[in-house]
């Protein structure tokens, strides 16, 4: 549970869909969501570790929340998971596109398959799900909230994570464009550019532990001397989606200790790596990797 900035049951009768919610960023503002009174649903490839973490929130809330298992790479299973949850209670009032994938890599370096596979999760997932929840809401004349997860990439480039960098730059253009075309129907779209947040499925692709023995503090680079604390974005999370705030949209708010302002908002710095430390740290994602494919399979 939280220590959040609002008062309580500001979010009761909200149905709100959290994409990548089991885990991480995603986790975090389900459980905020819930705590305000919000119906919340959460989806991820790895349905056992969505309907744990459903549980868990739901335990400790009071509030319903539901884990779903989809791939959202794949549009007809999105069209169906929304279905079942128009389905069960209604529609949805706001979505959260937090489903996500990264891993820093020299692009000389990627293949195809490694593109697609952050590519299809961020950029096309995404846009599957904005579109199967706004076709509704517009045939339905419903009022609807979205929120995307962004990376302030989209301001200063990403270098050594170009395919997660150009996805995000890609959803920041669609929330430009469909907060214009789906204003007029009420529904707004924003965005959110975290900065550090450590979570530890980010930092086991996006640190380079292996390359130097040591993680690093990233605190160190931002001006405001520290990295962000998770009630910081909940509170941020549960601003955009509540009531109150319907004039705002088309926007992406950084909330980052000004760090892509102070031009460290990226890994620009892993420029001096040389190929062994760039071998190690393809190991230390690939075991990563291979833990979290066994975790699916299970």
């Amino acid at each position: 549970m939280y220590d959040l900035m609002f008062k309580d049951r500001l979010l009761q009768g909200k149905r709100i869909l959290v994409t990548g919610g089991g885990t991480g960023l995603g986790e975090v503002m389900a459980e905020a969501y819930a705590q305000l009174g919000a119906t919340v649903y959460i989806c991820g490839r790895r349905a056992g570790v969505a309907e744990e973490t459903a549980k868990r929130i739901g335990d400790a809330t009071g509030s319903k929340v539901v884990g779903l298992g989809c791939d959202i790479r794949v549009a007809e299973a999105v069209d169906d998971m929304i279905a079942r949850i128009w389905n069960d209670g209604g529609a949805l009032t706001g979505l959260v596109n937090n489903a996500a994938g990264n891993f820093i890599s020299r692009t000389k370096d990627l293949t195809p398959k490694g593109f697609n596979a952050i590519s299809d999760i961020v950029f096309r997932g995404s846009f599957y799900v904005t579109l199967a929840c706004g076709k509704r809401w517009i045939e339905e004349q419903r009022k609807a909230s979205v929120i995307s997860i962004l990376t302030t990439w989209i301001w200063n480039g990403g270098p050594f994570t170009v395919p997660s960098a150009m996805s995000k730059a890609g959803l920041n253009i669609m929330t430009k464009s469909l907060a214009t075309e789906w204003g007029p129907n009420g529904i707004r779209l924003n965005a959110i550019a975290p900065g550090p947040f450590p979570t530890k499925g980010a930092w086991e692709r996006l640190s380079p532990q292996a390359a130097s023995g040591n993680r690093g503090d990233s605190a160190e680079r931002i001006p405001m001397g520290r990295n962000g604390e998770m009630v910081e974005l909940a509170n941020l999370a549960v601003f955009l989606m509540a009531d109150g705030c319907e004039y705002l949209t088309g926007q992406t708010i950084a909330i980052d200790g000004a760090g892509h302002l102070g031009g460290t908002g990226n890994f620009s710095a892993l420029s001096r790596l040389d190929d062994a430390q760039w071998e190690a740290i393809g190991a230390q994602i690939r075991a990563a990797n291979q833990k979290d494919k066994t975790q699916r399979t299970a």
